[in-house]
């Protein structure tokens, strides 16, 4: 599990390693903790790279990422992985639009009046 949060942390580090400036980065920090119920790694890099993750036993991961873009936006990202799949949190992710307000009247509507089953 360990040699995917590294491998997850090094294209991290070279997606974002597109500047003649970051192709310089170097590592400011790097710990990783492997035990039986689980593990904590994080890496920090001279250019704003940082990535912080950890995990138990039963393969839930936390952890979040971040980076300086080319436009100077500060990206930050945190996720979950567990029983229920990969769920990353950002501001900058798209979301799906609200949904209208007569949309979500006609829903309570129909769940107050429920159909009844026809005898065939």
């Amino acid at each position: 599990m360990f040699k995917y949060v590294l491998l997850f942390a090094f294209v991290v580090y070279v997606s974002a390693a597109s500047s003649a400036d970051d192709a310089k980065a170097e590592i400011k920090s790097q710990h990783a903790d492997v035990r039986p119920d689980g593990f904590s790694a994080d890496l920090e890099t001279s250019n704003s790279i940082h990535v912080v993750s950890a995990g138990d036993a039963q393969g839930n991961i936390k952890g979040e990422f971040g980076w300086v873009s080319p436009e100077g936006t500060n990206v930050q990202l945190t996720y979950v992985a567990d029983e229920n799949g990969y769920q990353p949190k950002s501001d900058l992710l798209p979301t799906s639009p609200p949904i209208p307000a007569a949309i979500i009247k006609e829903l309570e509507w129909l769940s107050s009046h429920p159909q009844k089953e026809s005898k065939n």
